[in-house]
């Protein structure tokens, strides 16, 4: 059986590490490249780094800061925020991430999704998702939640498998920072939906709640923030309540 990961996420924003609720109020949660150093030391599977407001500035990630964090961690490292073209993966790459992850840009142009599988391959290539349930319904919403969409998540998550993508990383919008559990209804459907891993994002508060959305939501891995930034959960604590619960995790 697969081992679940652990992942802590760095939400940039002006080269600091920050964190918000339901993706507003935000405040300052470190330096990213100390951070991620103390994560891939206590055990974190993979770091992700999202330069939360390069979309909605219309800017390109932080290169050189990406290059600071690679230089400190030995594990994989997944870089999103801002990208929109090949050349964009391409300097990443260069700079030391191993994943990219895109959300907007492959929503505005899906086309963009089987371009990038195409040169990097799918291992290389995660869509985020922000979805929030509006009557009902999950919507899809772009520019880090800014943007409401008309597209239904479950029918863009399949698209985004059938067009060559390797992971979803799907953030409830709802549940983001409210420390109140994943979206694990809405995790289930789309695990038993697509055939690619599926990341929760958007709501640990406590370790049940990891626990909860490797059993019930049926996720391949788990990404938090704030709990893992204000040390209210240690990695290493974790991943060993997981072992005793029978999940698989690396430890």
């Amino acid at each position: 059986m697969l081992t679940k990961r652990i992942i802590p996420c760095l939400d940039i924003k002006n080269g600091r590490t920050v964190k918000g609720i339901n993706f507003v109020d935000l405040r300052d949660a470190g330096d990213p490249v100390e951070l991620a150093s103390i994560y891939a030391k206590e055990g974190a599977d993979e770091l992700v780094f999202l330069d939360i407001s390069a979309t909605e500035e219309k800017r390109k990630t932080l290169a050189e800061l990406v290059y600071h964090v690679a230089e400190t961690i030995n594990i994989p490292f997944t870089v999103g925020g801002g990208i929109s073209s090949v050349e964009d993966v391409d300097i990443l790459l260069k700079n030391g991430a191993d994943k990219v992850s895109i959300n907007s840009s492959a929503v505005k142009k899906p086309e963009l999704i089987n371009e990038l599988v195409g040169k990097f391959g799918s291992q290389c290539i995660v869509v985020a998702i922000d979805a929030k349930q509006i009557d009902g319904q999950w919507k899809v919403h772009l520019v880090g939640g800014k943007v409401p969409t008309e597209l239904n998540l479950f029918d863009w998550a399949k698209e985004v498998e059938e067009r060559g993508a390797g992971e979803i990383l799907f953030t409830s919008m709802d549940h983001d920072g409210t420390k109140n559990g994943f979206a694990n209804q809405a995790l289930a459907k789309l695990s038993g939906l697509v055939n690619i891993p599926v990341i929760a994002s958007g709501g640990a508060g406590n370790i049940s709640h990891f626990t909860d959305t490797f059993k019930d939501g049926k996720a391949d891995a788990a990404l938090a923030a704030s709990v893992f930034h204000f040390k209210e959960i240690e990695i290493n604590t974790l991943k060993k309540e997981l072992k005793e619960e029978g999940i698989p995790v690396r430890i």
